[in-house]
This record gives C-alpha cells, structure tokens and sequence, in this order.
C-alpha cells in the first residue's frame, strides 16, 4: 500500500499572539511551530497501516516555505518514508489553491490512501482534504474517529451531532482524521537520527490563482478581570444576587 499524509505546519495555540503590522497575519516573532495535531493522527494512522504491512510506504507532503522541512523531519522521525515539500513564499488562505497544488503532486502518485486532518488549527477552514478528493475524483470520507483497512476496502466511523455514522468506501480515497482515532507516537532517538538521512524533495508549488485572501485581522477584546466577592457559604448570597442581577442567567 502506498500511502501519502498531508500535513501543515503551524504556530503553538497555547501562546498569545500579535498581530503583524500590515493588519492581516499573523506576528510570527516569538512563536513555536509543531505539527497541526489533526495532522499527527492522520500520521499516526498511516504509520499504523504500516506497522501492520512493512511493504507499506508513506509519504509526507507539505506546502509551504523551507521552515516546513522541520515538520517533514518531525513525521519521518515518527516513522515515515520520504517527504515532499511543495515550496512556496508563503501558505495562502485560499484552501482552493492548496488544494489545487496538492492535488497536482498526488494525482500521479498511485497512492491508496491520501490522509489529511480533519482541519488545521490556525485557519480552521477544514476545507482542503475535501477539496483535493473533488479534484482527483477520488471517494472522500471527512472527520474519521475510527478507520479499519482491508484489501481494498475501508470502514469509517464519524461522530455527527447526537450520533455515529458508519460508512464504507473503495480505495483509493482520501480522507479526513478528527481527534479519537488514535494517539500520535513520539518520534524515538534512533527514528530522530535516521530521518536525517532520509529523501526530502522540493519542489516549486503550483498555487496558482489566488482568490481569497485575508484582509484584516482582530483580536478578540479583553476579558474584564475577575472578581472575588468572598469566600465559602457567605459568599452565596451575593454570587446569586450578581448572576441574577447582572450576569442574568438565573
């Protein structure tokens, strides 16, 4: 089987961020950059596919500037075989431009598997992974929580308001992974020494027409501090007063 993953890479979302002078980005002075999380699981699943069938090779590709070869190293330290980097000055906002860059580098691939994460965690658009199955014509399953692989059919399970959802699809496909399908493993030392060592190609990416971009951004106003009114059951009595007189949610 030949799998490929599609990853991003983006800021640390536990950090307080600023916004760049020119209004519409982000300041990227300062920040940490990791995998997006949805990415390792569908990494994760991958290696897990491989784990089972050693014949099995994945592929990572990313799209962006050189800063991604770190992320790359990061997934073929966890255990993938190679790495694509579709090079570009910058990731645009426009999910059909990425898309149409990717699914330029995978349609010939011969892949069985085109893995995603169900959404990135700095633009959260959620669009790309679906957007690149229209593109090749490929089956598409999106927010995966459960994935069973065998010959050349799959199962899903996807988590839909107020229930689950069980599909079934040929391969190849291309799917979306969301939180709960696994655990994303460490990459151990010996894998950290031998990604090193590993194919990295760069190639230019085929971005295209851009159609959306960003025009401005905002931060959401401060929160107003806190306030301690008391402690214990003495201060009950007011806490109810405060949240049906001024909260009014009582």
């Amino acid at each position: 089987m030949k799998i490929a993953v599609c990853i991003k890479r983006v800021p640390d979302m536990d950090v307080r961020f600023k916004i760049a002078a020119i209004g519409n980005a982000v300041d990227e002075g300062g920040l940490k950059f990791d995998m997006n999380d949805f990415d390792s699981w569908a990494v994760e699943a991958a290696l897990q596919i491989k784990d089972r069938d050693a014949a099995t090779e994945v592929v990572i590709v990313s799209l962006g500037t050189d800063a991604v070869q770190e992320t790359i190293r990061k997934a073929l330290a966890m255990g993938a075989d190679r790495g694509v980097e579709l090079k570009a000055d910058h990731i645009p906002f426009d999910g059909l431009a990425i898309a149409r860059a990717l699914a330029a580098e995978l349609k010939d691939g011969g892949y069985d598997l085109i893995l995603f994460g169900k959404q990135s965690a700095d633009s959260s658009n959620g669009v790309v992974g679906a957007m690149v199955g229209e593109l090749l014509g490929l089956p598409l399953v999106t927010a995966i929580s459960k994935l069973e692989i065998s010959g050349r059919t799959g199962s899903a399970k996807r988590e839909i308001e107020g229930g689950q959802e069980f599909v079934d699809f040929p391969l190849p496909a291309v799917l979306t992974i969301d939180q709960g399908l696994n655990i994303a493993r460490y990459p151990a030392l010996k894998g950290i020494m031998a990604a090193k060592k590993k194919p990295l190609e760069v190639k230019p990416a085929q971005l295209g027409v851009q159609t959306v971009t960003v025009t401005q951004m905002e931060l959401p106003p401060e929160r107003a501090p806190g306030r301690i009114i008391g402690e214990g059951v003495a201060a009950v009595p007011e806490l109810v007063r405060l949240l049906q007189t001024e909260a009014k949610v009582l």
